[in-house]
């Protein structure tokens, strides 16, 4: 059983956080609220994300699971207005979701969970730095980096007490230091991990930029990015896996 109402708002933010990585994925109907976990096709981006009970106008389930196409259900949500009221009802013998936004009715044809990539395990990480950032300031290192490359280097200078973001071009480099004055808070450690730009922009998309964002670093380790949404009632962590230079 699932029938819930939501706002159009907190289900887009919902969707867009998974969307940015996978185009299907497996929902977990929880009687505390919905549960999602995917890793992109190539193994190195991955998602968990959890919306409370509290983030709908209302809510039941009783623990199924279903899979779904993201595209096609983004497509829908987008439809309506951000405080638009979004039903969504599951007729479990068709195995379909009733989706209906303001007079408009869909039914929307699920996925069967077991044709969906498994969902990956979160590894317990022992990750030396933390970061608290304004979602702003990620979006500002995003863009500048880039301008001249397709990789991005996060890391932590342990003398001055900065992280620093950086990009190396064939002919242009970028450098953003911020310090414990431009951060709300900085715990130091040896860090600095290169990744993919193409995937922290496509996560950065997800990211509001007014939220403040967690971020753990380590020396050649994946990043975890931790955020809230839908007023504290969802929770999102990304972790991306890093390339490893070669010395």
């Amino acid at each position: 059983m699932f029938t819930a109402i939501v706002r159009a708002d907190t289900l887009q933010a919902t969707l867009d956080s998974i969307g940015v990585l996978v185009d299907e994925c497996k929902i977990h109907l929880t009687e505390d609220g919905l549960e999602i976990r995917a890793v992109d096709p190539a193994n190195v981006g991955m998602v968990d994300l959890a919306l409370a009970t509290d983030a709908f106008e209302s809510y039941e389930a009783d623990g199924g699971l279903i899979g779904v196409n993201l595209v096609r259900l983004q497509d829908i949500a987008g439809m309506a207005s951000g405080d638009d009221l979004v039903h969504l009802d599951l007729d479990e013998e068709t195995r379909k979701l009733h989706i209906s936004i303001d007079g408009l009715e869909y039914t929307l044809a699920l996925i069967d969970p077991e044709s969906i990539r498994e969902e990956p395990d979160l590894p317990d990480l022992d990750l030396s730095a933390t970061i608290v950032i304004e979602g702003r300031d990620i979006d500002r290192a995003v863009t500048a980096a880039d301008m001249v490359s397709d990789h991005i280097e996060l890391g932590i200078e342990e003398n001055d007490e900065l992280f620093y973001v950086a990009a190396e071009g064939d002919t242009d480099d970028v450098h953003l230091e911020l310090g414990q004055d431009d951060l709300i808070d900085l715990t130091v450690g040896p860090a600095s991990s290169l990744f993919s730009l193409d995937y922290l922009q496509d996560m950065n998309k997800a990211i509001p930029k007014g939220t403040e964002v967690t971020m753990e670093l380590g020396e050649e380790f994946p990043v975890k990015l931790h955020f809230d949404f839908a007023e504290g009632d969802g929770t999102v962590t990304y972790m991306l896996a890093p390339r490893i230079q070669n010395n």
